[in-house]
């Protein structure tokens, strides 16, 4: 249980705060940081045993674009902040290093099998980020939901 712990919960947010580090986001913004990249991570491990790595990584960026855009408009500042960081745990990085690695050892096809999950991957994150950067800014702020419930 500890050990489940250390990997799936402190290693994704010591990576994603890195992350943000080497991309120079401001310090105030390390622990949202962090808990943005923990909860994709986390995410993407429980939607991964019903589903396959390409929706899981689609539904752990769904949520990555989602908890950005709140931290957005509470915070002020720019999605990039949150997003870029955040997004850091779902690379498909295993896949990639795989498919290059069957291709210098000439195992062509395992290589275009890891390389299609790589790019199945990949398309998943980036479906998770233009679903969710397609709904309006307005709707993430408190007065968004305010007016509506005037209105009524």
């Amino acid at each position: 249980m500890l050990n489940w712990i250390v990997v799936n919960v402190i290693c994704p947010c010591l990576g994603t705060v890195a992350f943000a580090v080497m991309f120079n986001v401001p310090k105030r913004f390390y622990v949202s940081c962090g808990i943005i990249g923990t909860l994709a991570w986390l995410v993407y491990c429980a939607s991964l045993k019903p589903t396959s790595p390409a929706m899981a990584s689609f539904f752990a960026s769904l949520t990555v674009v989602l908890i950005s855009r709140v931290l957005t408009v509470r915070m002020k500042c720019p999605i990039t902040m949150f997003l870029i960081p955040g997004i850091f745990p779902l690379i498909p990085g295993a896949s990639v290093y795989y498919m290059a690695y069957d291709l210098v050892i000439g195992e062509t096809r395992e290589a275009g099998q890891s390389g299609f999950l790589a790019i199945k991957v990949a398309f998943g994150i980036v479906l998770g980020i233009v679903s969710a950067v397609s709904i309006p800014r307005e709707v993430f702020g408190l007065d968004y939901w305010r007016g509506r419930k005037a209105k009524k």
